[in-house]
C-alpha cells in the first residue's frame, strides 16, 4: 500500500521580500525535525473559495494527513509533533509548559513582529507610518525584554531539549531578520541564530525558498 505523506500548501510565488519570511517555513521545520517525508501543493491565490474551504481567511499553510485536515500554523505543527512523537517533552508539566510557550509566540509576541512589518513595509507609504514607528519599536523592544528574562541563560524554552515551543518562537522571530531589532538582545539573537543554525531549518529554508522558481502568471 502507497504511504499516504501528509500534504501542505505553499506559495508559489511570493514578491522577493516575503521570500524566507512565508509561514510554510514553519510545518516544512517540522517535518524535517521529525525526519517525515511530506507533499506539498503549491498554489498561487489563496483567497479562491476552494482554499477557503479548508482556509476560511484566506492563508497559508493548509495541512492533511488523510485524518485531519486542518490551518494555522501553530496548530500544523503541533499536530506533526505529536503525531511523530517528538519535540514535544513526555513529562505532563513540561509539555504543558511546551504549549504554553508556543501559545505565547504566536499571542504574546508575534503581534509585536507584524507591527513592525506592517508600519514600516505594508504601510510604509501612509502619512503615520513615520511617527507611529518610534512607538511600534518600543513596544516590540518591551515583549522582547520580558521574552529574553524567561530565557535567561537557558540554551531553549524547556531548558536543554529543543521543542515545538522553540520552534515556533524562533519562527516568530525570525520575522525580524534583517532589521538589526534584535541587536539589543543579545542572549535572544543567540537563540534565534542555535535555532536557525538546525539542519532541519536549513533544509526547510532552502526548500521553502526553491518553491519561488517561477514568476507569476
Amino acid at each position: 500500500m502507497t504511504e499516504m505523506l501528509p500534504t501542505i500548501t505553499a506559495f508559489a510565488w511570493v514578491p522577493e521580500f516575503a521570500r524566507g519570511f512565508v509561514r510554510d517555513l514553519r510545518p516544512r521545520w517540522a517535518f524535517e525535525e521529525v525526519g517525515q517525508r511530506y507533499e506539498v501543493e503549491l498554489i498561487r491565490d489563496a483567497k479562491t473559495p476552494d482554499h477557503r474551504r479548508t482556509q476560511p481567511f484566506g492563508q497559508i499553510p493548509t495541512y492533511s494527513d488523510g485524518e485531519v485536515a486542518i490551518f494555522e500554523s501553530g496548530a500544523i505543527v503541533w499536530r506533526i509533533a505529536e503525531r511523530a512523537g517528538q519535540l514535544i517533552p513526555s513529562d505532563p508539566a513540561a509539555r504543558a509548559r511546551t504549549h504554553q510557550w508556543l501559545i505565547a509566540a504566536l499571542n504574546s509576541v508575534e503581534p509585536y513582529v507584524m507591527a513592525i512589518a506592517i508600519n514600516d513595509l505594508f504601510e510604509s507609504d501612509q502619512p503615520w507610518s513615520a511617527a507611529r514607528g518610534p512607538k511600534v519599536r518600543a513596544d516590540l523592544h518591551a515583549r522582547l525584554v520580558d521574552l529574553d528574562a524567561a530565557l535567561g541563560d537557558e540554551t531553549w524554552l524547556e531548558g536543554t531539549e529543543f521543542t515545538v515551543a522553540d520552534l515556533m518562537m524562533i519562527s516568530v522571530l525570525g520575522g525580524l531578520r534583517g532589521t538589526g531589532l534584535l541587536d539589543q538582545h543579545p542572549r535572544l539573537a543567540a537563540y534565534v541564530e542555535r535555532g536557525e543554525s538546525r539542519p532541519a531549518h536549513r533544509k526547510a529554508m532552502a526548500d521553502h525558498l526553491a518553491a519561488f522558481v517561477t514568476e507569476p502568471a
